[in-house]
């Protein structure tokens, strides 16, 4: 049997032919974005339209600054008081308070930080986002010193520091002993190597603020011994008094030999422990009686507030030995990955030369290249 349906009916001549489109008609109904990417898929200039695009993201990749946040100026100002002599307590009322309304007043302040301590104080003002840095400054500073008369008499003059985005430090270098050189290398060693590569790091362009973390300080230290002290008759603001006024220098004027001019100081500054026990405080029963008498004049270089080491794991054991970082900032708006590869490369040039090879150097942050790197470097 057959359907019905699929029968031609007895006499009917072929079928229609289909109706033409109307091209017109199909891209009216495209609209605005279909007409405009069919032009741009037919154009012959597309392709060249991609390179030029391609073009302009790289230049604008290799050129324009590159931060690790957005660039934005969120300024702080920091306010430091020196109030020796005076307790925490007493320092709110007598400098904290009186700070925190002159700031307060200050067109712009969003926020106002306070911290008070024996002997110092330290206001923070934050401003709202986007104003520039050196405008916060200056308006902390005039209107600070222009309400002085409202700080107590005998406090030192307020210290202004601007804290930003900038003072951020976009790589850190940290300096060790290697492996072999841990037992004969200390911080005293890895803290002058750290100031020099410092110069030299600081001469390249677009490098801001450097500075050092866990640098190891050497002083002269005079020991007083209270027994030699006493058997002399000499006091400890005696002993004091006379090393501070021996350690200075000033100018004396000048002086012409033929055709020349010859500064004169007066007075010389003291730099070796020699220098300090070789000073005359008295006579005594005709006898004279020096600094080393009564007290011990030594190199110190167990100074630091802190103890930076870094820490090496092995097989069988944990190592520690001490470090220095060296971190280094950028300045405005230059760009973080072309200062942060001038940095790595000047400090791969001083490897054998400024930094020997027995001192490991480790990358602990490098913003720049969004990477941070672990282990020393070759």
């Amino acid at each position: 049997m057959t359907d019905d349906n699929s029968k031609t009916p007895t006499g009917a001549g072929p079928a229609p032919a289909p109706a033409p489109l109307d091209e017109d008609a199909g891209m009216r109904n495209l609209g605005i974005a279909g007409n405009l990417t069919r032009a741009f898929i037919k154009s012959p200039l597309t392709p060249l339209f991609l390179l030029a695009a391609f073009a302009f993201g790289l230049v604008a990749l290799l050129t324009l600054p590159r931060e690790e946040e957005p660039q934005i100026s969120v300024p702080m100002v920091d306010i430091v008081v020196q109030t020796p002599g005076i307790k925490a307590d007493d320092a709110v009322k007598l400098v904290t308070e009186p700070l925190e309304t002159i700031v307060k007043s200050i067109d712009g302040v969003e926020h106002v930080y306070s911290q008070s301590m024996d002997n110092r104080v330290m206001v923070t003002a934050r401003f709202i986002t986007g104003t520039p840095s050196d405008s916060a400054i200056l308006r902390v500073h005039d209107k600070v010193r222009a309400n002085m008369d409202r700080i107590p008499v005998g406090i030192p003059e307020p210290m202004i520091i601007g804290r930003g985005i900038d003072d951020v430090a976009i790589v850190s270098l940290t300096l060790s002993p290697g492996l072999e050189a841990a037992g004969r290398i200390g911080p005293n060693d890895l803290t002058r190597i750290a100031r020099e590569l410092r110069t030299e790091v600081s001469k390249i362009d677009d490098v801001g603020l450097t500075y050092l973390v866990g640098e190891t300080a050497e002083i002269i230290r005079i020991s007083p011994q209270p027994a030699k002290l006493a058997l002399y008759g000499i006091t400890l603001q005696q002993l004091a008094g006379k090393v501070q006024g021996a350690n200075s220098a000033v100018p004396a004027g000048q002086v012409r030999d033929q055709g020349g001019q010859i500064d004169v100081m007066a007075g010389e500054t003291l730099s070796t422990p020699a220098d300090i026990g070789n000073l005359l405080l008295t006579a005594r029963d005709g006898r004279p009686v020096y600094v080393r008498d009564v007290a011990d004049v030594t190199f110190a270089t167990d100074t630091s507030d802190a103890i930076v080491s870094t820490v090496r794991k092995s097989a069988d054991s944990v190592e520690r030995v001490p470090s220095v970082t060296l971190a280094i900032a950028k300045r405005a708006g230059s760009n973080a990955v072309v200062v942060a590869e001038n940095i790595l490369h000047k400090v791969e040039q001083l490897r054998g030369t400024l930094i020997p090879q027995d001192i490991a150097v480790e990358v602990t942050r490098d913003y720049g290249g969004d990477r941070q790197r672990e282990g020393p470097t070759s």
